[in-house]
């Protein structure tokens, strides 16, 4: 399936790579900084990151936006609210929040991937409330119940 995403840059931004699959079979955009000056993330600090870009999502999906895994794998750097979520109808700047969950201050440069944009559909439902749920053989087992590590 092929969707086109409108996309407009910050001015400033211009030197920046427009989001972009690093694959053949990529799920996620990696977006880039468009930080002016170095953002260093303390361990257990959060802050926000901005791509310098304002996104128009096709309706009747969603941009999850996820932490990159090598950074989550080697520095800690992830997001603390993943994924975050992209409405259609949000007009404003694309800004991640990382996290540091790491033992090391992790600097994030102006022009680095730094995270993926994933676009994915999205089902409304009616809300319907009722005095009972139909039964399941789960019923309300949850947090490990299954027993299966």
């Amino acid at each position: 399936m092929s969707l086109a995403m409108r996309i407009r840059r910050k001015p400033g931004t211009e030197d920046l790579p427009l989001p972009q699959y690093m694959s053949e079979h990529a799920a996620g955009l990696d977006l880039y900084a468009a930080n002016d000056e170095p953002i260093q993330i303390e361990p257990g600090q959060i802050r926000l990151v901005p791509t310098g870009l304002f996104v128009e999502i096709p309706p009747g999906f969603e941009g999850q936006v996820r932490a990159r895994s090598g950074l989550a794998l080697k520095h800690g750097v992830m997001l603390p609210n993943s994924p975050g979520t992209i409405d259609a109808d949000y007009r404003g700047e694309l800004q991640v929040i990382l996290g540091n969950v790491g033992r090391e201050p992790y600097t994030i440069t102006r022009g680095m991937r730094f995270a993926q944009l994933v676009i994915s559909p999205v089902a409304h439902v009616q809300v319907e409330v009722v005095e009972e749920l139909n039964e399941t053989k789960r019923a309300a087992g949850g947090f490990g119940h299954t027993g299966r590590h």
